[in-house]
């Protein structure tokens, strides 16, 4: 269930944004058209009828703000009159900021902190600049001017909130009432997402809007399936022939060039126009740590390709992830660094103890069973005659 909430226009339309005044009149339209649904703070947690409560949500538009924002002006005090007015002088609303939100309800709230405390771990490096550059859908280059960061703060209630910053807008995450993931696009700027701030422009504005909560979330994804499920995983790992005779090699687990190259295809995640053979081969030398030829990298592209991991953009020389490259990428990379890197690190001096300890433990009775079963050479026992 999403919900979009324009925050304010100018003239400052926007009052204390703790109340729930603008979201209580679609809670009282739905009552009224006979929609049944459970309450989330300034929010919907469910409903019976997602169709007609949206239908309703939507309603909030150019003309509905128009309207009350031109009902406002005819009663206050301003130097325009009538005669001014007849003219065609007179007063226009403009945006000064909106909100554009989505919320999502999880369907066992208990695990709703522990989730998203995690996703906030995965994706600590949102805000950097070539990751805001897909989210926002907006180019960003050395001489771009605003700030491009993640901010992790806590909430009041101990929450975590996170902030994801490009020029004068952000986007901010955090948990509503434990149990929903609110995710809020807010542009205090118009022209930061490319649209003017004419109020007729709102349509534009929160599709645009949408677009960044959208992004956010496919960026978030990334990782959290298990890939081992796939049958990409299974059809990479071995060499294959496809209809057309061509032979695919394999892209063998634990392999030095395949783990840079999934490495490299990491960084590459949230690219927005997609990687080159040149821009990639930078990326898996460094992560090699040795020489690694254009050849080579032509060689590992075709790979790649036939294995269904990448696809060339049409009429270029770019190539971007699939699906199915995302999750391998990911998971070869996550596995590496956080499972097998500390677990071969395990018994070094600067593990814990107590797991030092219980690999001693354990190598020392697998010793036992190896000997026991006559599994290590024995020590000669040799006699003088």
């Amino acid at each position: 269930m999403s919900r979009d909430a324009v925050s304010a226009a100018r003239p400052v339309l926007r009052g204390d944004r703790r109340s729930n005044a603008a979201v209580l009149p679609d809670k009282r339209q739905a009552t009224h058209a006979g929609i049944g649904f459970t309450e989330l703070s300034n929010g919907f947690a469910a409903t019976d009828d997602p169709a007609g409560l949206q239908a309703i949500c939507d309603r909030l538009g150019p003309g509905v703000i128009n309207v009350f924002g031109q009902r406002w002006l005819t009663r206050l005090p301003l130097p325009f009159d009538a005669e001014d007015q007849q003219a065609g002088y007179w007063w226009e609303i403009s945006m000064r900021q909106v909100e554009v939100s989505r919320t999502i309800v999880f369907d066992a709230p208990r695990h709703a902190r522990g989730f998203f405390e995690a996703l906030v771990a995965d994706n600590l490096d949102l805000g950097r600049p070539h990751n805001v550059e897909i989210i926002f859908g907006r180019r960003v280059r050395r001489d771009t001017a605003g700030t491009f960061r993640t901010a992790i703060d806590r909430r009041d209630n101990g929450g975590v909130l996170v902030n994801v910053f490009y020029k004068h807008s952000r986007i901010k995450q955090y948990l509503k009432d434990g149990r929903a993931m609110r995710i809020e696009t807010v542009i205090n700027a118009p022209r930061d997402l490319g649209c003017q701030a004419r109020l007729h422009n709102l349509d534009d504005l929160q599709a645009k809007a949408r677009a960044c909560n959208r992004r956010i979330l496919d960026a978030e994804r990334v990782g959290q399936g298990c890939v081992l499920a796939s049958p990409a995983f299974e059809r990479i790992a071995h060499p294959a022939v496809d209809a057309a005779g061509r032979r695919t090699p394999a892209l063998r687990f634990g392999d030095p060039r395949v783990m840079a190259l999934a490495g490299a295809l990491c960084h590459t995640l949230l690219a927005a126009t997609g990687f080159t053979n040149k821009s990639l081969r930078a990326l898996t030398a460094g992560l090699l740590g040795s020489d690694y030829r254009p050849g080579q990298m032509t060689y590992d592209l075709r790979r790649l390709r036939l294995a269904g991991l990448i696809r060339r953009l049409p009429h270029s020389n770019r190539y971007t992830l699939t699906d199915d490259g995302i999750r391998i990428a990911v998971f070869h990379t996550k596995i590496y660094n956080r499972l097998l890197v500390p677990l071969t690190a395990a018994d070094q001096p600067q593990a814990p103890p107590a797991l030092r300890a219980a690999l001693a433990t354990i190598s020392r009775h697998v010793d036992a069973y190896a000997a026991q079963a006559r599994l290590t050479p024995q020590p000669a026992n040799l006699t003088r005659m």
